[in-house]
């Protein structure tokens, strides 16, 4: 009772005084912030574990080495990412661009009004692409009328459609070649290099900079005084163009004017990068690869999964597939978009944005906080008590109805593991971030390990390797292994690999702001 009476006291008396009263108290009227969980999510602790296989077994000897590392708190999703949740992805692309032409129009006469549409969409901020945020010249909020009977409504979304001799029996469709999505990313890791650190130079006092007048009649090769560079007298300002700098990755010069008295100037020269190097612009076609179930295998029917997997209402909450490496990171960065959007709306705060989770955060999580266990279930077998399987993969020699599955099933199928997550091995495969390297387990640190590398298009094939993690429904139980691992090439759409998402907990625990 006495300590109370005491903290009393001393709360009365701060509150009484000034805010502030001289003392170093930091920003007043921010409110405590909670770390909202995203829907579909669940949390993981943060914690450290052993990596990789539980016993030295020679397929993974090469590929795979138990190494303790340490995983911060994350969420993932609870189960792969769906048919259904894909689709609102391939929806939301197909309307943006229907209202694009529905606002500029499609006619001959549409260029002369309407500015590209890469300049249209470099005017958005970087999370400018959601409804919340109105823009003057699209209507979001309209509702898209695929019916109409209007002829002009009609002529603005054909070109949305299939050509007429590419239709079959003349249905009217999407065609699903037309929907590319325009995103932005940050290569944070490109501007944490030291060479590309923003450096100043020595600064000029004013003695120094009268001594440095003469120096400095030419800038850029051109005379201060002849009115071509500035206005006489004076240097320019501008900077340099680092698209057109061959020798360093956007490295510019800013030439800051020193007077020197009577009018003189002389330039004190820092030197940078221009940060719009580091935001990269990609477009990628977003429709799943449907065809996948025909060309991943031979001699084989599978032609009903083509035509109705991805859009049939049966499979709704089947796991999405035929999905590339760049098409669910592509996913990714739009789900953050639409949360952050939807949260800046509301005048909230936005969270951190979803991604593709690392190889030790996919098999942290798989594990369930059995650090030694080979399965997500827990236990050394893939069986349980009756002789039931506990997964969906490719049993007995190649009975695929065994297990109750057939090809891919219903994303809550079995149960989850002690974290609570579904389908952590089997059914399908699931991309990681990080890239494949048979020894990258020797030299990726042991604090939140992650091997990136970043394949262009020109790369060899071996350098579009990424990892793919939990085995799926005609894989063998080996690949269950919450340790094994193998990979698949970025630019490749396969039927048998899907993925689900991660955000990072922002803070250290659930808990500590209490």
């Amino acid at each position: 009772m006495k300590k109370l009476i005491v903290l009393a006291s001393f709360i009365a008396v701060v509150t009484g005084c000034n805010k502030q009263a001289g003392e170093l108290v930091g920003v007043t009227g921010r409110e405590q912030w909670f770390q909202p969980d995203p829907f579909g999510t669940l949390y993981i602790p943060m914690g450290s574990y052993h990596m990789g296989p539980s016993d030295e077994e020679v397929t993974m000897a090469h590929t795979a080495k138990s190494k303790m590392v340490s995983v911060q708190a994350f969420y993932i999703d609870d189960s792969e990412i769906s048919n259904n949740e894909y689709r609102q992805f391939v929806y939301w692309v197909r309307d943006s661009i229907a209202r694009k032409l529905l606002a500029f129009g499609s006619g001959p006469d549409a260029e002369a009004f309407q500015i590209s549409q890469d300049d249209f969409l470099g005017m958005w901020p970087i999370y400018r692409q959601d409804n919340n945020l109105q823009d003057p010249y699209i209507n979001w909020d309209e509702k898209i009328k695929w019916d109409s009977d209007d002829d002009d409504y009609r002529l603005d979304l054909q070109p949305l459609y299939l050509p007429e001799g590419e239709r079959f029996y003349n249905r009217k469709e999407i065609d699903a070649r037309k929907l590319n999505y325009e995103y932005y990313r940050i290569d944070i890791r490109l501007a944490a290099s030291k060479s590309n650190r923003f450096v100043p130079q020595k600064s000029l006092d004013i003695q120094d900079a009268a001594h440095e007048y003469k120096k400095a009649e030419y800038i850029n090769g051109v005379h201060l005084n002849d009115g071509q560079n500035g206005t006489p007298g004076q240097p320019s300002t501008a900077v340099g163009d680092p698209g057109k700098d061959p020798k360093t990755l956007g490295t510019y010069n800013v030439e800051d004017q020193v007077s020197v008295g009577q009018g003189n100037y002389v330039p004190r020269e820092r030197k940078g990068v221009d940060r719009s190097v580091f935001i990269l612009k990609d477009v990628i076609n977003v429709y799943p690869d449907t065809l996948a179930w025909v060309h991943d295998f031979t001699y084989s029917f599978n032609e009903p999964m083509t035509n109705m997997y991805f859009w049939h209402p049966a499979y709704d909450d089947y796991p999405v597939v035929g999905v590339t490496w760049k098409q669910a990171r592509a996913f990714s960065i739009w789900r953050s978009n639409l949360l952050n959007n939807f949260l800046i709306g509301n005048g909230m705060t936005i969270v951190n944005d979803f991604r593709l989770p690392t190889e030790s955060e996919w098999e942290y999580a798989a594990r369930g906080g059995n650090d030694l266990s080979p399965y997500p279930w827990g236990g050394p077998y893939i069986r349980n008590a009756r002789g039931c399987f506990l997964g969906n993969f490719k049993p007995m020699r190649g009975s695929y109805i065994d297990d109750g599955g057939f090809h891919s099933v219903y994303i809550y199928s079995y149960n989850p593991n002690d974290y609570g997550l579904y389908c952590m091995a089997g059914n399908v495969s699931e991309w990681t971030s990080n890239a494949f390297d048979e020894s990258a387990y020797d030299f990726a640190h042991d604090l939140n390990p992650d091997y990136v590398y970043e394949a262009q298009d020109k790369d060899a094939n071996v350098l579009k390797r990424k990892v793919i993690r939990g085995g799926s429904w005609k894989d063998v139980g080996y690949y269950l292994q919450v340790s094994a691992r193998t990979y698949e090439y970025q630019d490749t759409a396969k039927c048998y690999i899907g993925f689900r998402n991660v955000m990072t907990y922002l803070g250290r625990s659930k808990g500590d702001e209490i």
